[in-house]
């Protein structure tokens, strides 16, 4: 890991290298010798740059106008745009306009209110590392860029990037100090807010008490009753409440979702029917009402809307019917035992992981149902939170959800081993020499922003894909599929867009191969391209502006929604869909990208400082698009706090990769057994060891502060929650449909 990271404390140097470098031949630093795309421009065509993404920024904003003035219900507003008219239309104005103007605290409360405590945790975040990136901006404008200025080492050029650099100091210089003690206090700095951030978020309270247990490896022929004898004679001193067993329900609510909505459909035409006196017709092909074809044609018959229906619902009545009373519907092996309060759910807890510490010397609390119940075997956590768990995926068991996870991941590193970054793009149109007429332009547009662009669209891709994967690994809650999603995106985009542009690669394939190739000592001086840290002061900025303008805009989904009420059958049926195209918040995918670049602009903050004020805007740019989605586009999502804890964690590594970046600078700069270079090493591996061993092992956190902030009220009320296991209904209790108010006009 070293020996590659080594390198990277060069990536902000320009193409003039000092004399203590050594002369290298660049040339061979390149998949071809004359290189026509990455050039050299003035002042790393961060101006160019920053001019054409505003200019595409405007425009994003004008589209994104124009398409919410024709589709004004695109996103949640459709949920409540049934009951209350076109009113909804001029509200989401006043709303957008009053939403920045609000008091704090009436703010926090109302973002619970309408998106859910997790907005308020993601929201929080962004709040402190937007403050963060102001304290830092301030000092590495204000101190840093100046000491990095005063240097002549890459001559008196006002249009060098390279100036506004680390390496435009000299070896041995004393201002090398200023750059590693403003390292160690930016990690003290991140450290002290994101404390802060942590201590609100758990002063929050819980939105339901953790009195139920979720109990696996249960034989699959216990019945609830048994369960409730074993726990009421183990543990006399708990009062067990409820016992809900788990079913394979998988086919079942499929079978439920589409009943549901025929039984919606054939509503809307009753409706239609008792205040019109009229039936209505409907072509049930699909796209049919975007068809010209006549009526009489062959397949293009229309039939009554009230009996097509009818038809349906008793259909799927019937099947659901059969289904329930077939075998299919089997046990799973658990069950969800719900106590009192949460101390008796505590006490219970307890015991099952003394037997877990224990190993198998020691039994559980014995009762007349142990051996029958093969208690012994039981594995037992606290419950999620039932809107937070997929029941349909209950039904994978242990085995075959690890070969699923194991066949889905190898696919996704192999896909991504050969594609990593968008330089193999690069590198193709120099050996074809496509840019030979362009050869004497020496453009910034060509050197600086398709490659920032194409960095950004390919990073842009990486969550979609990681998305899907992530989908299909099919996991019990949607906290570890948030999870699994976040740190998979952050590690990979890391590669993608930090690592690997530093070190000069085009892949993880190449990456791997210069890694172990242990005959090319010349490649750690020659593989940083031409002002590398402009390269990503330019992808700062296209993610900044580009990328909050695509947010905005939704694409993805907006084409998805086009194409779901194409092809819906009549205009019950396209009110569906417009009603239910809304999709939770992806807080691990929005975590992993935002923590992305808030790597990036650490990790280049003391070596480039120039990157801090963009990366300031683009925290301030992304914090707003993702509160306007989050009101108007998203519906509210059920996390454990354990997804918003582990955000902080990796928000931790981007100090830490500072600090790294700028011990492997100092080491080439002036050697290892410099001063600075074994000041900043020992602090280093100081926070390294401290971090590991607070996250993986728990040590350190007896010194944390919220564990001391804990009163007998807040317990209290925290208990009074009580949420039933027994239902599979999974839709947000935020917001109502129509299901829920079938008296609402049409």
């Amino acid at each position: 890991l070293f020996y590659f990271m080594f390198a990277c404390a060069g990536s902000c140097s320009s193409p003039e290298r000092p004399s203590f470098i050594g002369s290298v031949d660049n040339s061979s630093c390149f998949s071809s010798t004359q290189s026509t795309v990455l050039k050299g421009v003035n002042f790393g065509g961060v101006p160019i740059v920053l001019l054409i993404d505003f200019l595409l920024f405007v425009t994003l904003l004008i589209v994104f106008t124009l398409i919410r003035r024709r589709l004004w219900d695109y996103g949640r507003l459709a949920l409540v745009a049934e009951t209350e008219g076109h009113t909804t239309k001029r509200r989401y104005s006043r709303m957008t306009s009053s939403m920045s103007v609000e008091e704090p605290e009436y703010e926090k409360t109302s973002v619970q209110e309408k998106c859910g405590v997790d907005a308020v945790h993601y929201l929080s975040f962004q709040k402190h590392l937007v403050v963060l990136l102001a304290i830092i901006c301030v000092l590495s404008i204000a101190i840093i860029l100046p000491v990095n200025l005063s240097g002549d080492l890459l001559g008196n050029d006002p249009y060098s990037f390279g100036r506004t650099t680390i390496a435009n100091l000299k070896k041995g210089d004393m201002l090398l100090w200023l750059h590693t003690v403003f390292a160690v206090l930016y990690l003290m700095i991140t450290v002290a807010l994101l404390r802060r951030h942590t201590s609100k978020m758990k002063g929050t309270k819980r939105e339901i008490a953790r009195n139920t247990l979720f109990v696996r490896s249960v034989p699959t022929a216990a019945s609830s009753e048994s369960i409730k004898t074993h726990f009421m004679e183990a543990y006399p001193t708990c009062q067990v409440t409820d016992v809900n067993l788990c079913y394979d329900v998988a086919k079942l609510i499929d079978l439920n979702r589409n009943r549901k909505r025929a039984e919606k459909n054939l509503q809307h035409y009753n409706k239609i029917l008792q205040r019109q006196g009229r039936h209505e017709f409907i072509n049930p092909r699909p796209c049919s009402h975007l068809c010209c074809c006549c009526c009489c044609c062959k397949g293009c018959e229309e039939v009554d809307a009230i009996e097509f229906y009818s038809s349906q619902v008793a259909a799927l009545r019937e099947e659901e019917d059969k289904l329930k009373k077939s075998e299919e519907v089997h046990p799973l092996g658990m069950a969800f035992v719900s106590l009192q309060n949460e101390y008796m759910a505590t006490y219970i807890l307890k015991d099952f992981n003394a037997l877990e510490c224990g190993g198998g010397a020691r039994e559980p609390q014995p009762s007349s149902k142990s051996a029958e119940l093969r208690v012994n075997k039981w594995k037992v956590n606290y419950a999620p939170h039932p809107h937070n768990i997929y029941w349909y995926n209950l039904s994978l068991r242990c085995w075959r959800w690890w070969l699923r996870f194991m066949l889905l991941n190898v696919a996704l590193f192999v896909l991504l081993f050969f594609l990593t970054t968008p330089s193999i793009i690069i590198s193709t149109m120099d050996k074809f020499n496509v840019t030979k007429p362009i050869h004497y332009l020496n453009s910034a547009v060509i050197s600086q922003f398709f490659p920032t662009i194409l960095l950004w669209t390919f990073s842009a891709l990486l969550p979609t894909i990681v998305y899907y994967s992530t989908l299909g690994e099919a996991h019990w809650t949607r906290s570890s599929e948030n999870m699994s999603m976040m740190y998979k995106l952050y590690i990979f985009l890391i590669f993608m867009v930090l690592i690997l542009p530093s070190l000069g690669l085009t892949s993880l394939d190449v990456f791997f191969r210069w890694l172990f190739d242990m005959h090319s000592e010349g490649r750690l001086r020659c593989v940083f391209l031409p002002d590398q840290g402009a390269f990503f002061v330019n992808y700062v900025i296209a993610a900044a502006l580009v990328g909050s303008g695509m947010e905005l805009l939704r694409l993805p989904g907006l084409l998805l929604y086009i194409v779901r009420l194409a092809l819906a059958h009549s205009a019950a049926e396209r009110k569906y869909v417009k009603q239910n195209q809304a999709y939770e918040f992806q807080y691990g995918a929005m975590y992993g990208w935002t923590l992305c670049v808030f790597t990036v602009i650490m990790a280049y903050s003391i070596t480039c400082p120039v990157i801090v004020p963009f990366g300031l805007l683009y925290l301030l740019l992304k914090h707003l698009v993702d509160k306007h989605n989050l009101y108007f586009a998203y519906l509210p999502a059920r996390l454990d706090r354990q997804v918003h804890l582990g955000a902080v964690n990796q928000a931790l590594a981007a100090p830490i990769i500072c600090l790294m970046w700028l011990y492997f600078f100092s080491v080439i700069r002036t050697g290892f057994k410099a001063a600075t270079s074994m000041f900043t090493l020992v602090v280093l591996c100081v926070t390294i060891f401290i971090c590991l061993s607070y996250t993986c092992f728990g040590h350190f956190k007896y010194l944390s502060p919220h564990n001391y902030n804990v009163s007998a009220s807040s317990e209290s009320d925290e208990c009074s929650a009580h949420h039933s296991y027994g239902t599979t209904d999974t839709s947000p209790p935020f917001l109502s449909t129509e299901e829920d108010c079938p008296e609402s006009d049409i």
